[in-house]
């Protein structure tokens, strides 16, 4: 059975790795729509390794004949055409972050809350979380299990790529210009990138964290556990695609570096790279393209009691953004909310 899936957002960097991604997990796909904006419209995008089609204008777009909708074109985007879309009796997976703090709404990734998606039908559109919480909760969520995560204190090391292209682009121009000794000037990001870091993504709040830092927080207490205590400092860094954390946790239960590692390496999702010698952990630049949340450096923390320190890092375009939508839609597919095609 195939299902008429569409793309909002398909010529923006996840736009065009959502349907890479659809291609290569050979989703069940019977026709595909690519929406983009007016400007974009005619525009050819990739469609696995052959197959290109061209962009359609989503304003006035007709959802009444779709299955799925994979959004990632704006909060302000998301709100206006998602409810379009789900009143249409289409099922909204949104990357953005407009729906994911409504009650309504379920935040969900699949490795750590696949039950959440049972409430999709009240207003049938499931939230995609931060690319950072992601990764996050997919290695904290064995340790819960096992241990029960009481505190976590994360830093995390963003990529550009997370600011979409116009950021990637920045990161590039700048960098060029500081070799040839042209003026650096900052358009995206509040200050230069290039050979920098900047702690300070999305808009600062009354108590003086950024809205990226504010994001961690409640959407990993709406996912994993409300009780988790969870405090965040979200710094990007002269990366292109891939998003590192340092995260600390404390723990109910005793934990400790070698209980840790066993758990982890048996988590869906995650891999355990772990060698105390030179090479012997992950950083961006070697798990861009990939699938999975990588974990290294797991080590004690002396300095509390139950305390553990780790380094999780993933393709935040992949995992952090459009696979984990397409596993969204999976995952429904799976558990049997979506049996019946609309094109069929």
């Amino acid at each position: 059975m195939g299902y008429t899936v569409a793309v909002v957002g398909a010529s923006g960097n996840v736009g065009r790795e959502m349907l890479t991604t659809l291609s290569e997990r050979r989703f069940p796909v019977s026709k595909l729509h690519a929406l983009a904006s007016s400007r974009s419209v005619g525009r050819t995008v990739s469609y696995g390794e052959e197959e290109t089609i061209d962009c359609e204008n989503l304003s006035g777009f007709d959802f009444s004949g779709v299955d799925i909708v994979l959004s990632s074109a704006g909060g302000k985007i998301s709100a206006e055409f998602a409810p379009k879309a789900a009143a249409a009796g289409a099922v909204v997976i949104d990357n953005t972050s407009h729906f994911r703090m409504d009650p309504d709404v379920p935040l969900v990734v699949p490795e750590v809350n696949p039950d959440a998606l049972q409430g999709f039908r009240k207003k049938n559109i499931i939230a995609n979380p931060n690319c950072s919480t992601i990764q996050m909760v997919a290695a904290l969520k064995p340790l819960h299990d096992a241990f029960e995560i009481e505190r976590v204190v994360v830093s995390t090391y963003q990529s550009t790529s997370g600011a979409g292209r116009a950021g990637m682009d920045e990161l590039f121009n700048q960098t060029r210009a500081v070799y040839v000794n042209d003026p650096v000037k900052a358009e995206n990001f509040t200050k230069q990138i290039a050979f920098n870091v900047i702690p300070h993504i999305d808009v600062f709040m009354d108590d003086g964290s950024t809205k990226e830092e504010w994001k961690m927080v409640v959407e990993t207490k709406k996912i994993l556990d409300p009780a988790i205590k969870v405090s965040a400092t979200c710094v990007r860094v002269p990366v292109f695609i891939g998003h590192a954390e340092s995260v600390n946790i404390q723990t109910r239960k005793p934990i400790d570096t070698d209980s840790a590692r066993a758990v982890l390496r048996e988590a869906e999702g995650v891999s355990v790279v772990d060698h105390r010698a030179d090479e012997g952990y992950v950083t961006p630049a070697e798990c861009a393209g990939e699938d999975g949340v990588f974990v290294s450096r797991i080590r004690d923390d002396i300095s509390v009691e139950n305390g553990l320190n780790m380094w999780v890092v993933s393709d935040n375009l992949r995992k952090g953004a459009a696979l984990n939508s397409v596993q969204i839609a999976e995952a429904l597919i799976a558990h049997g909310h979506l049996t019946e095609s609309k094109a069929a």
